[in-house]
């Protein structure tokens, strides 16, 4: 978990995080949600929305939140409990959709209308600008990238499913499979993580005519060069269409700090800032 202050002009004044202890309950782990946006904030700061990028599903207007890597909090009413802890108003969304608005906003999204940024770390998820508009779908779950099958008989995925991205490629399944943390990982490894998603990437720029597709999180960006080769060689030998060739797998332009400023683009959404038009006038 991660929290930071973060201005109109995408600068992080101030930011911390934590590990997600995943054996606490929900009330515990929303102590520690709690403890750590209350460490960046101090009594002579002053802000007008908290924004919040959180793992999904998620209800309609992220009312309730039921992070498939976060058990304790399924059908957890964050909105509410935020905006009884800090007395702000509060927007929360998808993760990757805000990685999205944040990439779009400034970083390696600039100058693009169409385009697939996604999280690789814990989870796999995704958000998705066409002709300039984050993409919402019918309940706000759109880009679930991470739900896309690479592997018919593979891992046991907890969505219910078998063989997902995400557990093939998400940093505890890389764990499962290696017995050990997803920064031993070897070489291999890490290019067939990369593979996975390079392989799920392909269907999404065949289906949706992408321009370029950015990923972050912490087991694409820590795993590097290895993986987005792999990613990139898979999605090239996958997409053989005209308009698919020539499109390229990235890493975020934002890199570490693109959950953070995501998260506040999305909470300067709520408040109807068009964020590009900011960044442009």
């Amino acid at each position: 978990m991660a929290a930071g202050l973060v201005d109109i002009a995408g600068n992080v004044h101030r930011e911390s995080s934590i590990p997600t202890n995943h054996s606490l309950d929900r009330e515990s782990l929303y102590a520690d949600l709690v403890g750590l946006v209350e460490s960046v904030l101090r009594s002579d700061v002053s802000y007008d929305v908290c924004g919040v990028g959180c793992g999904g599903p998620m209800s309609p207007g992220g009312q309730e939140v039921s992070p498939l890597n976060i058990p304790a909090w399924r059908n957890f009413a964050l909105v509410d409990r935020m905006r009884e802890s800090f007395g702000a108003h509060v927007v929360i969304d998808n993760d990757a959709k805000a990685l999205a608005l944040g990439e779009a906003w400034y970083g390696a999204g600039i100058g693009l209308s169409n385009f697939l940024a996604m999280v690789v770390s814990t989870g796999i998820g995704g958000g998705l600008i066409m002709n300039g508009e984050l993409i919402e779908g019918a309940t706000g779950n759109a880009g679930h990238i991470g739900h896309v099958i690479v592997e018919p008989e593979g891992a046991i995925c907890a969505c219910g499913s078998q063989g997902c991205l995400e557990a093939e490629a998400s940093g505890p399944s890389i764990a499962r499979r290696l017995r050990s943390e997803p920064s031993e990982a070897s070489i291999f490894e890490r290019a067939r993580a990369g593979t996975m998603v390079g392989r799920a990437v392909a269907s999404a720029v065949n289906l949706l005519d992408l321009e370029r597709v950015l990923v972050g999180g912490s087991v694409a960006l820590g795993f590097g060069v290895p993986f987005f080769e792999a990613a990139n060689s898979e999605m090239i030998r996958r997409c053989g269409l005209d308009f698919s060739r020539g499109v390229k797998i990235v890493p975020v332009g934002l890199g570490g700090k693109a959950p953070i400023v995501g998260a506040a683009a999305i909470g300067f959404r709520g408040l109807g800032i068009n964020l590009r038009k900011s960044t442009s006038d």
